[in-house]
């Protein structure tokens, strides 16, 4: 009976719990935002090395790189830098790991390996759009990283804006080790006399006018390529008399560049379509009226109603600064 009597004595009475049950350390870490953010941003990177992987193997990526190597062919031969080197690259292309996905050391940036320091193209990317939920925008993000590699230009000379990113786009750019910039510029960037590519597509027709007004010489448009909009189904879009007027930079340089088509497939039809890439040979440009080149009155857009763009309202001046 006293067995028994211990089989069926009461257990000590449970501590009774003050509260919601306590959360686990890694379940406290998960919910803070830094860690929200830092989760996010991994997924995003991780679609988008997902879009490099199937963009690499589509018949459109071959063929792309075709038309930017007969583009970049002529123009290095223009600037008279090396053009064997980059052409070169073109033909070994390595998709570097993203950051999420490798050990990176401290203080490299994605990218620099591959720098040749024989030609010292850089990089400008206007309006690339929300990528964190935009298939159309993350591929064109994509196809932009991939560019970089192919050219040998550093992420870190590229410069990136986009007036509606979000902070969970600005950590994924940072950490894929471009250079995103903190100020709207309208898309008045001056080169500088350095070589730049601007990768800007389906941007506002306004935005490539701004463009073309801040570097309006012979010697800066001979040193630039636009990858955007095609001016020539610009032209043909807008009234003379329109494009004369509210656009008159783009009017004026039609008879001074050169264009070629992207290439149009099924895939990514949405992705890139009306896309060109321009570039100003000198031959044309000398052969321009001289007195164009005297009138460089800045573009205000004030009877234009529809602008296409983001202004500039305010001036940060903690914005990044080009050369530095």
């Amino acid at each position: 009976m006293a067995a028994s009597a211990e089989l069926w004595q009461a257990a000590a009475p449970r501590r009774r719990r003050t509260g919601a049950r306590r959360p686990r350390r890694r379940e406290l870490v998960a919910g803070s935002p830094e860690t929200a953010l830092e989760a996010d941003s991994g997924v995003v990177l991780r679609r988008i090395r997902e879009a490099g992987e199937d963009l690499l193997v589509s018949d459109f990526w071959s063929s792309a790189l075709e038309t930017i190597s007969r583009c970049l062919r002529k123009h290095l031969q223009q600037l008279k830098a090396p053009v064997g080197s980059l052409l070169d690259a073109l033909g070994n292309l390595r998709l570097d790991p993203l950051p999420d996905e490798s050990d990176v050391a401290p203080g490299s940036v994605p990218g620099e390996t591959l720098v040749t320091g024989t030609c010292h193209l850089k990089c400008v990317c206007y309006g690339i759009g929300n990528f964190a939920t935009c298939i159309i925008a993350r591929n064109q993000l994509t196809f932009l990283l991939l560019f970089l590699e192919k050219c040998q230009i550093p992420r870190s000379h590229c410069w990136v804006y986009d007036p509606l990113f979000s902070q969970l786009e600005i950590a994924v750019l940072n950490a894929l080790g471009v250079t995103v910039l903190s100020e709207n510029e309208e898309g008045k960037r001056n080169i500088c006399g350095k070589p730049t590519i601007f990768y800007m597509l389906h941007c506002g027709t306004a935005l490539y006018n701004n463009l073309l007004w801040s570097n309006w010489s012979v010697d800066a448009l001979s040193k630039m390529i636009i990858i955007g909009n095609s001016f020539k189904r610009l032209e043909e879009r807008l009234l003379t008399r329109i494009l004369q007027k509210n656009y008159p930079y783009i009017a004026k340089i039609l008879k001074g560049l050169e264009e070629l088509e992207f290439p149009q497939t099924s895939q990514y039809m949405d992705i890139f379509n009306d896309t060109s890439i321009h570039w100003f040979p000198v031959q044309k440009l000398k052969q321009l009226s001289p007195d164009m080149w005297m009138c460089w009155e800045e573009p205000d857009y004030q009877d234009c109603e529809d602008l296409e763009i983001i202004r500039n309202k305010t001036k940060d001046p903690s914005g990044t600064d080009f050369n530095s």
